[in-house]
């Protein structure tokens, strides 16, 4: 049967879908997805899949995608990130017979990526990613699709989904917002750059950024004509965000630790994410339980306070319904903190552009705050690093005075302090796999343990040779013995000395 391409994998693999759910480290589980199928969503991505680790580490196969094989987890589509096309076709070519359809992901713009060259950093090498597209969509039973992050300029965007559409992406997702946009810098995504792609390129478009409400939804499909819009952050707040409804925290956070005891196993720290996103307004005000959440080691201990935190929360609705005159709407939050509703992060401060502020406008740079004043005096630190202080007052957070970290030669990582190869101990452990060799710095003995093995060897050889040499002398000297010993037969007919028996035997006479 040949592979479906274009709208007709849209329509007929992915049945239309308009609602998609996307991919997320370590939160888009099969357990969420569940739960999110269930309240409208039509279409799930795996959370995004190394590629390298994927190829060589079985166990991570199994925890990440074959053992969440199920039959209502689909239609699906496996987000890898990569940047070497041949990983990328063996990652991919493992992954295709679980999965509808495998996604390059071209839009992480974390740290993370930036380290491990991967995400929306490769959006520069366009010859690299055309290499990889035009490999999986000729190698791969499945289509291949991409999620990219836009360029500041409209037509450089347009280019780039058009070179992805020619190597042979079939399905784009476009976050509407620039490699920059990310953390305090978030800001806006453009349905504008997102709306140019959809018209200039023949293929199913979906798009992602600024989705809270299912309204958002409807009003990006009829702005930008895209086929379908996916969710991140809302779906997390709200996992009935497709049904249009804002339901109790506690209808959804219940129903989602049922669905987590009926597919085991679930990473707890899955699990306290979600709960953490979910219950994350009501977390603002008891923050006692804030504390717990965080503290607690089982499923069990997770869904006990989760439990207390619904009982405030009702305990909160009883009061409320017998004081009527009271408003409900509280602080800045649409609905009472107990309704799933969108966390929606401080817009970024105005940066200047290197042009001059307008008469009368005072200008005003975000500034990210001081970790240290020029004497070394604490001014405002994080409590994690308030922690890491107090168990070592010389410890240092100054990025200026930090040693900078050196490059692993050949994937970019840092590298070991005292590596004989000068790389990360990912690639050491290769390179000393391949050349049984030592790196003491990374604890990699593998040539000690060769020497060792033969060395063992060799001596359960000159054991067994010695004992087989012991044996045959044994033997020899046995069969010399029995030689020794050994007597004549007697014979039929016994010899008389006829002196000696005439003399004792006085009747006898002689013949």
């Amino acid at each position: 049967m040949a592979k479906l391409q274009g709208f007709e994998f849209w329509r007929t693999t992915l049945k239309a879908a308009r609602f998609v759910v996307a991919p997320m480290v370590d939160q888009s589980e099969l357990a969420w997805r569940l739960l999110s199928r269930r309240h409208g969503a039509q279409l799930c991505y795996t959370p995004m899949l190394h590629a390298q680790v994927f190829v060589r580490d079985a166990n991570y196969r199994k925890d990440n995608l074959y053992s969440e094989v199920c039959q209502d987890d689909r239609p699906l589509i496996a987000q890898f990130c990569a940047n070497d096309p041949e990983v990328f076709i063996q990652a991919a070519l493992l992954a295709q017979d679980y999965c509808d359809a495998i996604d390059l992901n071209l839009g992480c713009p974390q740290m993370i990526a930036k380290r491990g060259h991967y995400g929306v950093f490769l959006q520069d090498e366009w010859e690299l990613l055309e290499k990889m597209i035009r490999l999986a969509n000729e190698k791969l039973s499945v289509p291949i699709t991409c999620k990219i992050r836009v360029f500041t300029e409209l037509e450089k965007t347009v280019r780039y989904a058009q070179m992805l559409e020619r190597a042979g992406c079939q399905l784009l997702t476009v976050h509407g917002r620039t490699k920059d946009q990310k953390g305090a810098m978030t800001g806006i995504a453009s349905w504008e750059h997102i709306k140019v792609v959809r018209q200039a390129v023949n293929i199913p478009v979906f798009a992602n950024g600024n989705v809270q409400y299912l309204s958002d939804v409807e009003r990006c499909i009829q702005e930008t004509g895209v086929q379908g819009v996916m969710s991140a952050e809302g779906n997390l707040h709200n996992p009935a965000l497709f049904e249009g409804r804002s339901p109790p925290v506690w209808e959804m956070a219940d129903e989602y630790l049922e669905v987590v005891k009926q597919h085991p196993p679930c990473s707890l720290s899955y699990v306290r994410a979600h709960l953490f996103k979910l219950w994350h307004h009501t977390l603002q005000i008891h923050q006692d339980l804030r504390e717990d959440l965080a503290k607690v080691k089982t499923l069990a201990a997770l869904a006990d306070v989760s439990s207390q935190l619904r009982q405030r929360c009702q305990e909160e609705v009883a009061k409320r319904k017998g004081a009527e005159d009271k408003e409900d709407k509280e602080g800045d939050l649409p609905f009472p903190h107990w309704i799933c509703q969108p966390y929606v992060r401080p817009a970024p401060k105005p940066v200047t552009n290197g042009t001059s502020p307008a008469p009368g406008v005072k200008k005003t740079v975000c500034q990210k705050r001081a970790l240290e004043d020029s004497d070394g005096t604490l001014e405002a630190l994080s409590k994690n690093k308030l922690k890491k202080r107090s168990r070592n007052p010389r410890k240092n957070f100054s990025p200026e005075q930090k040693p900078k970290y050196l490059k692993c030669e050949q994937c970019g990582n840092p590298k070991g302090n005292k590596c004989v190869f000068n790389l990360c101990r990912g690639c050491c452990k290769k390179k000393a796999f391949k050349e049984v060799a030592d790196c003491p710095s990374h604890g990699l003995r593998f040539k000690t343990k060769a020497e060792r093995q033969k060395a063992q060897e060799e001596e359960q050889k000159d054991g067994q040779e010695e004992e087989q040499k012991n044996g045959q002398q044994k033997n020899g000297q046995q069969k010399n013995g029995q030689e020794d010993t050994e007597e004549p037969s007697p014979s039929p007919h016994p010899v008389i000395d006829s002196s000696s028996d005439l003399q004792e035997r006085p009747g006898a006479q002689l013949l």
